[in-house]
């Protein structure tokens, strides 16, 4: 697929669009049209009916068509990495939805419909990297939510409905302003002990020679506890996989050129107490 080139960007015609889609392992129509310089949203995407999937992450899009609920068969959308301001309110109409990606965008509380909320089969939202500082009311309805990322935003307090959904069982809230006080939300957060680190997975296609070295090299340190640096022997495609090492399966994050489907992200296990 070309990459986008100048201000405009890619333009994405029905004919290309339908050359793009894919069928996935689990039989789904999955179309991939990221990191193409996209600026406008192709409104003839909203022909392809048939459409399960929808990736149109690491583009310049500013704006969702305001009919983007008429996209009905979607049941994954992914937006991250563009320059989304807010989202429509057609958007409730993808009840069909169980995942949805608006990670790394522009998006203000402001710019959240109350239409989230009728989502009503979302199970993994991905709000991180936006400046949100609330969230809707409405979404206290999302009962078959099952994974929340609001990682990087501007949240002061832990958005009431988390405690109520009863199928939550993953939240990231990472790198918010977040204060507990006696009596609010203290120790409703309780994190399963793990060190603190940045984790960035990309494809070794994505790494020059000299940096697949370096990595291979400490990949080498880590699993021989700190010892027998060096290149070490096999191929690259055993960068992530030593079973010594710590993995995260799906691990994902906003800006990541990993080749595993957008839909997952590394985020932590939540316990859940109830507030007195």
């Amino acid at each position: 697929m070309p990459k986008g080139k100048g201000a405009k960007g890619t333009k994405v015609t029905l004919k290309i669009a339908k050359k793009a889609i894919r069928m996935t392992p689990d039989g789904r129509r999955r179309l991939t049209l990221c990191n193409m310089g996209i600026t406008i949203f192709p409104k003839c995407l909203l022909k392809l009916t048939n459409v399960d999937e929808l990736d149109l992450s690491r583009n310049l899009i500013q704006k969702l068509p305001d009919n983007i609920g008429n996209f009905s068969s979607l049941r994954g959308l992914d937006l991250h990495s563009n320059r989304l301001e807010s989202v429509p309110e057609s958007i409730g109409n993808l009840v069909g939805l169980t995942h949805l990606n608006l990670s790394n965008n522009r998006l203000t509380s402001a710019g959240l419909p109350s239409t989230l909320g009728f989502l009503s089969s979302l199970k993994s939202l991905n709000l991180g990297m936006n400046q949100l500082d609330t969230l809707p009311s409405t979404m206290v309805a999302l009962e078959s939510l099952q994974e929340l990322g609001l990682f990087d935003n501007f949240f002061i307090k832990l958005p009431e409905f988390v405690t109520i959904l009863h199928n939550l069982t993953k939240v990231n809230m990472k790198r918010n302003p977040v204060s507990y006080g006696q009596g609010d939300c203290e120790g409703l957060l309780n994190e399963k002990s793990e060190p603190e680190q940045d984790v960035y997975l990309v494809h070794e296609s994505s790494l020059c020679r000299t940096c697949l070295k370096r990595c291979k090299e400490h990949r080498e340190r880590l699993t021989r506890g700190g010892g027998g640096g060096g290149g070490g022997g096999g191929n690259g495609g055993d960068m992530f996989e030593d079973k010594r090492m710590r993995t995260y399966p799906g691990l994902m994050v906003p800006n990541s050129v990993a080749t595993v489907n957008q839909d997952v992200w590394r985020i932590r296990n939540v316990e859940y107490k109830p507030i007195k």
